[in-house]
């Protein structure tokens, strides 16, 4: 007859089970993409053009949507750039007020980071490593820093060195939009260029002349596309280096 007492000793006997130790384990097995599954997005256009116009309209999708992707990074960068420039001198101004004010610079940087939470994180940064007695670095806000440790090396008042950077990056941001500005009509002017040939292509199919048929379903017309999409990217990216070349004010 089995007691009850043996399912007890069986139940702590499991409990108490030693496990495996990691290394004996059996592995688990993790599949890593060596790129973010997001930027490979961008490639799902030449895959639909794959399937349904070849490897020809494959490569010239890919080439124009790489251009596309390529033209709207640019935007996006000088974009950032204009609204970080105006951020450092919203910083530089109020750590200047402060500091003529009588405030020490540690305030006057911890100050600023109330007036600019955006870039609060990097002022309290340098402001810790002021008071350590450090050498201020700072990736985002790389002028003040450089004031700031121009001024402490050679027993500067901060304040003014900090006015003459200020008036600096004003001057560069003034300068950059200007430049923005008249730089507008040749930018149009090559979107409405790179947009032409397309047109081209969309209105001869809407009268029946067929040229897609051509393009993707002969050998010596998918060369053409290719070659075709490669000039048009050729095309936006000189015309991006030409139009946002920096200059000097």
């Amino acid at each position: 007859m089995i007691s009850p007492w043996s399912f007890l000793f069986l139940g702590t006997g499991i409990l108490c089970w030693p496990t495996l130790p990691s290394r004996l384990q059996p592995a688990r097995l993790v599949l890593r993409l060596p790129v973010p599954p997001r930027q490979l997005l961008w490639l799902a256009p030449a895959v639909v053009a794959l399937l349904v116009g070849g490897i020809g309209a494959s490569v010239a999708t890919a080439l124009l949507t790489l251009a596309i992707r390529q033209e709207w990074r640019s935007r996006k960068e000088t974009t950032e750039a204009l609204a970080r420039a105006e951020q450092t001198s919203a910083v530089l101004r109020t750590m200047v007020a402060e500091l003529r004010a009588g405030a020490h610079p540690v305030t006057a940087a911890e100050a600023a980071a109330d007036a600019v939470p955006q870039l609060a994180g990097e002022l309290r940064n340098l402001s810790t490593a002021a008071r350590l007695d450090g050498t201020l670095e700072s990736p985002v806000l790389p002028s003040v820093a450089h004031a700031w440790n121009l001024a402490r090396r050679h027993g500067l008042p901060i304040a003014d060195a900090l006015e003459a950077t200020r008036r600096d990056v004003d001057a560069e941001t003034a300068f950059t939009r200007r430049l923005h500005a008249k730089m507008a009509g040749p930018r149009m002017s090559a979107v409405v260029l790179t947009i032409l040939p397309v047109g081209c292509l969309a209105l001869g199919q809407l009268i029946g002349a067929g040229p897609l048929t051509v393009l993707t379903e002969t050998l010596i017309g998918q060369a053409f596309l290719v070659a075709g999409a490669a000039l048009l990217w050729a095309g936006t990216a000189w015309s991006r280096a030409l139009t946002n070349r920096k200059g000097r004010a």
